[in-house]
C-alpha cells in the first residue's frame, strides 16, 4: 500500500513537470487526473463508513470456557454503489470464531449482505468482548486503510470448565485412603497423644503428659475420627494485565471445579473456602449441592488484595481444619511459609495436597513432598486427566 502512494506521487510530480515544461491540455487533464484519486478514494471510503452496517450476536453471553456457541455475523450495504475491499478483524486473544477466514475481503453489491452462521469458542473464564472487534475498508487504487472499531462490541460472561477426571493421581483410592486411616486411628491406644495445634479442644488436653512433658498435649481417643475434606484456593489477581491473568484465574477455577465434581460424583461431602474481602465458607455434602457450589465459583472475583497465606493461617487458628483429613489447595504460586504451614498442618494429622497453577520451575518444592503432604504443578496448557 506504501509502494501504491509512492508510485501516484511519483507519477504526480512527473505530471507536474510535464505542465512546467509542455502545457497543454493533456498535461493538465493527467494532473487533474492523478489530483482526484486519493480524494476519489477517501469520499468512496466516507461513503463505506456512513453505509455499512453490521449485525453480530450470539445465542447466550453466559457462555462455558471451551465450548462453542451459536453466532451470527451479518455484513450489510445500504447504499446504491459497489463495496469492495472489506474486511472484519476479531477479538482473538481469548476467543475464537469457526469457519471464518481471518484475511478475506469481501465485495458487496448495492442493498447486499454477507451472512456467516457459526460458532465461536471462550478460552478462559471471565468477562471480556468477543466477535467482530473492527471493520476494515481499503479503497479500490489499494492506497488508504481504515480501521473502524466496533463502539458496542458483545461482552460475554465465561463460566468455569466442567472438567471432570476419573481418578486424582495425587490420591491413589480416595475413598480406600479415607477407610485406612479410620482403621489407623480407631487402632491407636487411648494414651497416644500429639502436640497441640491451635483450634483443638480444651477437653482434649491430656494433662498429665503435658505436666511430664513441659508443654500442651492433646490425646488422640479411640473413635474419634476426621472425615471431613477441605477444598480452598486462592482468589488474588497475579497481575494487572488482562492477557497475563485470565488464563491462571481460568485454570485455577477449571482445577477447583474438577475437583468439585469428583467429590461430589462420589458423594464425598466437604468444606470449600475462598477469600472475598473476607473468607468463604461453603459446604457441599453430594451432588446435589454441586450446581450452587458452580454458580458460588463461577462468581468468584480475583483481587490483588487477597492474601492465601494469610486465609490458610487464619482459618488453621479458628481450627476449620480439625475435623478435616484432607485439605486440598488450589494457588498460583508458592514459597516457603505456605510449606511451613503445611508442616503445622501435617502435625495436626492432616494430608495435604497443593496444586500450583504455573509455568514455572517448582521442582524444589515438588522434591519436598511426601505421602502426608504432596506439590504438585499445573501447568498453563495441561489437562487435568492425568494431572491432577
Amino acid at each position: 500500500m506504501k509502494m501504491r502512494r509512492w508510485i501516484l506521487l511519483d507519477m504526480w510530480v512527473l505530471s507536474l513537470a510535464a505542465i512546467s515544461l509542455y502545457g497543454g491540455a493533456v498535461s493538465y487533464g493527467i494532473f487533474f487526473g492523478i489530483t482526484l484519486i486519493p480524494v476519489i478514494s477517501l469520499v468512496y471510503l466516507a461513503a463505506v463508513y456512513f453505509n455499512l452496517r453490521i449485525l453480530q450476536q450470539i445465542e447466550s453471553k453466559n457462555m462455558v470456557c471451551g465450548q462453542a456457541m451459536p453466532y451470527l455475523f451479518i455484513l450489510q450495504n445500504e447504499s446504491f454503489c459497489v463495496f469492495a475491499g472489506v474486511s472484519v478483524g476479531m477479538f482473538s486473544s481469548f476467543s475464537s470464531v469457526e469457519e471464518l477466514p481471518g484475511d478475506t475481503e469481501y465485495e458487496l453489491l448495492p442493498k447486499d449482505k454477507k451472512t456467516f452462521e457459526t460458532k465461536l469458542t471462550c478460552k478462559y473464564r471471565g468477562e471480556y468482548e468477543v466477535g467482530v472487534k473492527e471493520i476494515v475498508m481499503t479503497d479500490f487504487f489499494k492506497l488508504f486503510k481504515i480501521r473502524y472499531r466496533i463502539p458496542h462490541a458483545i461482552k460475554a460472561q465465561v463460566l468455569p470448565k466442567m472438567t471432570r477426571v476419573t481418578r486424582l493421581n495425587s490420591i491413589d483410592d480416595l475413598t480406600a485412603l479415607m477407610q485406612r486411616e479410620s482403621m489407623r486411628e480407631r487402632s491407636e491406644p487411648d494414651a497416644v497423644v500429639r502436640d497441640y495445634v491451635t483450634g483443638d479442644a480444651v477437653k482434649q488436653i491430656h494433662w498429665k503428659a503435658t505436666a511430664r512433658e513441659q508443654k500442651i498435649k492433646v490425646r488422640n481417643r479411640i473413635g474419634e475420627e476426621k472425615q471431613g475434606i477441605s477444598l480452598l484456593w486462592d482468589t488474588r489477581r497475579c497481575s494487572s494485565r488482562q492477557r497475563e491473568y485470565l488464563p491462571v484465574e481460568d485454570k485455577i477455577l477449571e482445577a477447583v471445579v474438577a475437583l468439585g465434581i469428583f467429590l461430589a460424583d462420589k458423594n464425598i461431602p466437604f468444606e470449600a473456602y475462598y477469600g472475598q474481602k473476607g473468607i468463604v465458607r461453603e459446604q457441599v455434602r453430594g451432588i446435589g449441592d454441586f450446581d450452587s457450589f458452580y454458580k458460588n465459583v463461577s462468581d468468584v472475583i480475583f483481587d490483588q488484595d487477597e492474601d492465601f497465606r494469610q486465609m490458610l493461617t487464619l482459618l488453621m487458628d479458628r481450627g476449620d481444619f480439625i475435623e478435616s483429613r484432607i485439605v486440598f489447595c488450589v494457588l498460583h504460586r508458592i514459597d516457603e511459609e505456605i510449606m511451613k504451614i503445611t508442616e503445622e498442618l501435617d502435625k495436626a494429622g492432616v494430608m495435604t495436597v497443593f496444586y500450583v497453577v504455573t509455568d514455572e520451575d517448582i521442582e524444589s518444592y515438588i522434591r519436598l513432598s511426601t505421602e502426608r503432604s504432596k506439590v504438585i504443578a499445573i501447568p498453563m496448557d495441561a489437562k487435568l486427566e492425568g494431572t491432577l
